[in-house]
């Protein structure tokens, strides 16, 4: 049994078995999605989040027994460790119970305690700690011994400054009233801000946090990584208010037991020195730092389920798209891709310069139109965005066409366009072309086009530069690995960017298997991959059941894993077919009877996926595609009146609410408190990337570029939802929230998100506040998991 299993089943509320044999697995060199989609006997049935969860946390608890070691080692070093030093630091459970006992022994800079201990004032601070004598007694001669001008000891007064000096330094480094004082802090302190005074009297985007306050325990992620940013530009003063006073008197409380001893009073003014000047400064840093650390790890999950969402967006599939990157002055760039992704046309369209351009440009996009058929025309929503769909719409109107045009996210695009991977692509391309192809690819299929650009530019995040970075860039790695190994990949039409993140293939055996299927043509079979430099049997063990191979072979297109061919094999046999005629014949995997399959390796879970599979191969889990359709006379923010009911596309969720595009340049927020009608204390429990939401315009501000929609509104007045229904109770019940996604099918742990790309809201920096609610508890993502 592994070390770490009794501990994180009673932390984690799963059997320690399952514990024991998924981080086995792990230390073997499987990965998450492998674990979770083939290796559900062993785990029990845990889910990919469930199964990252564990090895977390088997992953910190890793690195805290390193730190132990590492501080038992230094304090016998010092000849400092006893039996009872040593134990409690092997009881601690967290980092900062190892750091609070390792405080006394840690090495530190010259302190005014050491300069005391050097003067030989030691025995005085033992004096006053142990609170001996009583009041009335003659303290002078009790302290005129340890005067020595020869040690800088003038006088009885700087004897004594010394001792307490020593006594504060004690106090300080008392590991149980360190964790009292704290806890008193975390409970009681306060979080405030203020604008800075020379900004007195100016305008700025942090107004809201002016004279701002609230219980530290209960500030929202999105607060305080506000306030951090306000103080980070120099507008706002961010300070952590504690409970001094009740602080002061709960340590003198345990450290002044005698009050009548001789040497109360110093004893006392010790404890008071030590809070001001040591304790509290160091306990606000360290709350300010775990503030900022739950802070980050709040903005880091909003990031990472927005893009799951947005990954799992539905493609548009193998159609020919005309992609337009619009520029007002620079003109459209347009490309031409047929439903491969290839492209057959390239043009620039100037029609915002003259009439006669405008013509010009109409009648090359009526050409292109015309000669291509594509079947969707893909707008970036950038700057000139609605007036090249207005164009575009003109155009398709004075031709008599009914092509669908569809507003695309190109948050990314440019920063793709420049980047290795686009060089690589179309080393002869205008960069400016380049963020066109983006454009239409991301329409044709979401996940393989956004695989190739950092995650942080796709532009669904919170606060995504103030967060912690390493954390981030691990949170996203993970959500893109899931997303791409949920939907599965083609082998032999896959970029090196989407292999890479296929369970055990990394980057260096993608170029491989792309500069293999170039040189030796396409794979026709999966087992033709274990000719591929770098996949030995492990690597094909990890990765055979994610990437797909359309040949011969009918499975090999399927999410079966190669090691259970033989079952599905034996399975046509008893029905008296061959494998080809039961794949994708529902009727006759129906007609399976699971039980006769069952082994000590194999369990029904995992016989129901294959059945799964069976019955509908290569399924796509992310739904169908349908095209948004926008309001074709909004155009512009002055467009949009207060009051009108509006549909939408949601951009982005955030901690206070939800981003939507109503089809003009700026994105209207729909704060929390306008998301239903029932209280919703987090947004992402009603909406998601990709949702399309019916909503009422609260307010229009032209000044600051700031729209203010509302759900609630549309829901309280009966105002029909996009499908027609009420939207009053919604499509999801209890929700609240009518919203429109395809259904989807086989999907992962983190329900994808519905139909069609939309446009990522830009990073809030404040003015957003929200209601003061209680925390929410955590949510144990093993709640629900039986034992």
């Amino acid at each position: 049994m592994h070390p770490y299993a009794a501990e994180l089943s009673r932390e984690l509320g799963i059997a320690p078995e399952q514990v024991d044999r998924t981080l086995a697995l792990s230390a073997e060199g499987a990965t998450v999605p492998f674990i979770a989609r083939y290796r559900k006997e062993a785990t029990g049935g845990l889910d990919e989040v469930q199964i990252q969860t564990l090895l977390d946390r088997a992953s910190e608890r890793a690195e805290l027994d390193a730190r132990r070691e590492t501080i038992l080692r230094t304090i016998e070093e010092q000849g400092k460790l006893t039996p009872e030093l040593t134990r409690a630091l092997q009881q601690a459970r967290t980092r900062t119970e190892l750091e609070d006992l390792y405080l006394p022994y840690k090495p530190k800079r010259r302190t005014r305690a050491a300069i005391a201990r050097e003067k030989g004032l030691e025995p005085l601070a033992d004096l006053l700690w142990k609170q001996e004598g009583r009041r009335g007694e003659d303290r002078d001669s009790r302290v005129r011994p340890f005067v020595d001008a020869g040690k800088g000891v003038e006088d009885l007064s700087a004897a004594l400054a010394g001792a307490r000096d020593i006594c504060a330094e004690r106090v300080t480094e008392d590991a149980v009233l360190r964790r009292e004082a704290r806890e008193v802090c975390a409970r009681k302190g306060s979080l405030c801000s203020d604008v800075v005074s020379a900004k007195k009297g100016e305008t700025t985007k942090f107004e809201n946090y002016y004279g701002h306050e609230e219980p530290l325990s209960q500030a929202p992620s999105h607060r305080v990584l506000a306030l951090l940013r306000g103080e980070e530009e120099g507008v706002l003063k961010v300070k952590l208010a504690l409970p001094d006073d009740e602080v002061k008197g709960l340590l003198s409380g345990r450290v002044v037991t005698r009050p009548q001893s001789l040497f109360a009073d110093e004893l006392r003014a010790a404890v008071e020195d030590g809070w001001e000047r040591l304790m509290g400064p160091s306990l606000e840093s360290e709350l300010r730092a775990e503030l900022k650390a739950r802070a980050d790890k709040g903005a880091i999950g909003v990031f990472g389920d927005n893009l799951r969402h947005l990954l799992l967006a539905a493609p548009a599939g193998a159609r020919a798209v005309l992609a337009l990157d619009p520029g007002l002055r620079t003109g459209i760039k347009l490309v031409m891709l047929d439903n491969t992704g290839g492209v057959a046309e390239v043009a620039t369209l100037y029609s915002e310069r003259s009439a006669d351009e405008r013509a010009r440009a109409a009648k090359v996009l009526a050409a292109v139109v015309q000669k291509h058929k594509p079947e969707l025309i893909a707008v970036g929503n950038g700057t000139g965005s609605r007036e090249a769909e207005g164009f575009v719409r003109d155009t398709l109107k004075a031709m008599g066409s009914q092509v669908s045009v569809v507003s695309v996210s190109e948050q990314g695009a440019s920063i793709y366009s420049a980047s290795e991977v686009a060089r690589e692509e179309f080393p002869e391309m205008d960069v400016s072309l380049r963020g066109a192809v983006s454009i239409g690819r991301r329409l044709q299929d979401p996940l393989a086009e956004l695989v190739k650009i950092d995650p942080k530019s796709i532009g669904v995040g919170q606060y995504q530069h103030d967060v912690d970075q390493g954390l981030l860039k691990k949170k996203l790695g993970e959500v893109v690995d899931s997303c791409v190994n949920a939907v599965g990949v083609d082998v032999n039409t896959a970029s090196p960017q989407l292999l890479e993140h296929v369970s055990g293939v990394g980057p260096s055996l993608a170029k491989k298997l792309v500069a293999h299927r170039v040189a030796k043509g396409r794979f026709t079979t999966r087992r033709e991959l274990l000719k591929v430099s770098g996949m030995g049997p492990k690597t094909f063990e990890q990765a055979a059941g994610f990437l797909r191979v359309r040949g011969p072979e009918p499975l090999d297109s399927s999410a079966v894993h190669p090691e259970r061919y033989p079952v599905v094999e034996r399975m046509a046999k008893d029905l008296g077919v061959d494998v080809a005629a039961l794949v994708g014949n529902a009727g006759l995997v129906r007609q399976v009877d699971l039980k006769r399959y069952l082994s000590a390796d194999l369990g029904a879970p995992t016989l129901q996926d294959i059945l799964a599979e069976l019955e509908k191969p290569s399924r796509d889990p992310r739904g169908d595609f349908t095209a948004p359709v926008m309001r074709d006379d909004l155009r512009t923010l002055e467009d949009v009146k207060e009051g009108m009911v509006l549909q939408g596309v949601v951009t982005n969720v955030t901690a206070f609410g939800a981003f939507v595009d109503v089809g003009v340049h700026q994105d209207g927020l729909v704060h929390v408190s306008q998301i239903s009608t029932r209280f919703v204390k987090d947004p992402s429990e009603v909406v998601k990337v990709g949702d399309r939401l019916t909503v009422k315009v609260l307010t229009v501000d032209l000044a600051r570029k700031r729209l203010a929609l509302s759900v609630r509104a549309v829901q309280e007045g009966g105002t029909p939802g996009p499908s027609g229904k009420p939207a009053v109770g919604g499509a999801h019940g209890t929700r609240g929230v009518t919203t429109e996604r395809p259904a989807a099918r086989g999907a992962p742990p983190s329900r994808p998100n519905a139909p069609g790309p939309g446009r990522p809201a830009p990073i809030a920096s404040g003015g957003n506040p929200d209601a003061k609610k209680k925390p929410e508890p955590f949510n144990n993502p093993f709640s629900k998991l039986k034992r």
